[in-house]
Parts: structure tokens; C-alpha cells; sequence
């Protein structure tokens, strides 16, 4: 029983962490996305250095909801800012959204979605409201999806500027 019981606890140890390694790392900027009256997220951008460089990582962009928004929504506002960067038909090349839709859950106020990205890709992680675990969703993705779904963020031509500016810590591209 004590066997089983220890087994259980590192399963529990190495599928959810408390307090992830990028939380940790300085933070490069943040910023909030307002839509007419009503603040959307929070988002706030880490680098083990606490500043930004394009294509360096790893990068940790954290998204803390502040109202519920479907899945659905989330990948269709996805889908909306890969039109606007040009991105769009190779994510639907590539199935991308699709990929998303399958991982992402509903998201409500105080939930949190990080993508933490490495040089291979990234990982999605979510941590619910009021929880202190933060758990992966769904398989490591390519370098190709990073950088189109960082472009919505971070690239110069976001549709949010300000935003933008304000996550990569006030710095020109």
C-alpha cells in the first residue's frame, strides 16, 4: 500500500507542478488587453535574463483570464490574428487550430494559460482559478507553430502595438 500510495505522489509530482521553473524568471513586461469597456487578460512575457530578444529562448508568455471565454472562442480569436498576420493558411496547413482546440479548455476568471518556448517549439500549460498547480496540456509543438502563435504577441506587425511594447519590456523591435 505504501508502495502504490509513493507512486501516486510521483505521478502527482511530474504531471502538475506548484510552482513552475518560468515563474521564477524575470519578468520582461506585461500587459493588459482591453476590448471597449472590458479587460480581457492579463499577459505577462519571462526570459531567464528578464529581457527580450527575438528567436532567443526559452520565453515563458503567461495569459491570465479576467471573464470565461470558450474554447471555441479562443481558437476562433486565434485563427482571427494569424488571418491578420498572414499566417493563416499555413496554420490551417498545418492543422493548427485543430491541434489547439483539442487541448485548450474553457477558460474562465483566474484560470492561466502559459506557452513556454524552447528551441524545439513549446508546450502549453494551464492553471485553473484558484489552484497552485499548473499542469501541461497536451504534446510539445513545432517550431513553426511557436513562432506564428508568439507573432500574435510579439511580432511588429501584432495587431496590438502597445500591447506589444508593453510585454517586451518598452524595447523597439
Amino acid at each position: 500500500m505504501k508502495l502504490i500510495f509513493a507512486c501516486l505522489l510521483s505521478f502527482i509530482a511530474f504531471s502538475a507542478q506548484a510552482t513552475p521553473t518560468w515563474s521564477s524568471w524575470p519578468e520582461v513586461g506585461h500587459a493588459t488587453l482591453t476590448w471597449g469597456p472590458f479587460d480581457v487578460y492579463h499577459s505577462q512575457l519571462r526570459t531567464p535574463e528578464g529581457h527580450y530578444q527575438a528567436a532567443h529562448w526559452p520565453q515563458a508568455l503567461s495569459i491570465e483570464y479576467l471573464r470565461s471565454i470558450s474554447r471555441e472562442e479562443l481558437v476562433k480569436a486565434t485563427d482571427e490574428q494569424w488571418e491578420k498576420l498572414g499566417l493563416l493558411p499555413k496554420a490551417q496547413l498545418n492543422g493548427w487550430s485543430e491541434q489547439v482546440a483539442k487541448v485548450w479548455p474553457d477558460v474562465s476568471e483566474g484560470s492561466q494559460i502559459t506557452f513556454l518556448a524552447d528551441d524545439d517549439g513549446g508546450q502549453f500549460y494551464y492553471r485553473a482559478p484558484h489552484s497552485v498547480l499548473t499542469e501541461p496540456l497536451g504534446e510539445h509543438f513545432s517550431a513553426d507553430f511557436r513562432d506564428a502563435f508568439l507573432a500574435i504577441w510579439l511580432s511588429p506587425a501584432t495587431q496590438y502595438p502597445d500591447l506589444r511594447k508593453d510585454l517586451i519590456g518598452g524595447t523597439s523591435p
